[in-house]
């Protein structure tokens, strides 16, 4: 694991093939980060990248938050996640459920992507599989862009634990 001042060193190829997949799918982050080096901690870099995503377009912003997998899904069941998300879901049990809530999961998923048009993403780690069927029922009934927001949250979330996993503060 790389230290902060190592990766404050990286030339820009190495730092996106460290970082690339810290978000979903979306190397263009890491990429974007890279020029506003040095990081003074590992929480600096973390804001470079989720200011990257949220100053990105809103088409940019919309394909990337679709980059993500549906909690419980095809990808997950087709056992095609990205190892970060794999794991992630792993963790709350998402990857052996009953037949009974695997049904509830694929309805959530397709409701939640009719209404908001991007897949539920929620930091799953330390969560029981009933408080993330309750997160996923209360937010369905949101205004879209306050979803999305919270969406991003939950991404700052994700990608903070990914962070602190690969590099050292």
């Amino acid at each position: 694991m790389p230290d902060l001042a190592a990766l404050n060193r990286m030339e820009a190829q190495a730092f996106v093939a460290l970082l690339g997949g810290v978000f979903e799918h979306a190397p263009w982050v890491a990429e974007a980060a890279w020029p506003h080096r040095p990081f003074a901690s590992v929480g600096a870099l973390h804001d470079a990248m989720m200011r990257a995503v949220r100053h990105a377009p809103a088409e940019r912003r919309r394909v990337f938050l679709n980059n993500h997998p549906e909690l419980a899904g095809p990808e997950a069941r087709a056992r095609s996640l990205t190892a970060d998300s794999a794991n992630e879901q792993g963790s709350a049990g998402l990857d052996r459920i009953p037949a009974a809530e695997a049904a509830a999961f694929d309805r959530l998923n397709a409701d939640y992507r009719a209404r908001f048009g991007f897949p539920f993403i929620i930091a799953v780690r330390g969560r029981s599989r009933a408080e993330i069927l309750a997160a996923f029922e209360a937010r369905l009934i949101r205004d879209p862009a306050v979803e999305e927001a919270t969406a991003l949250e939950e991404i700052a979330q994700i990608t903070r634990m990914r962070l602190d996993g690969l590099v050292a503060d």
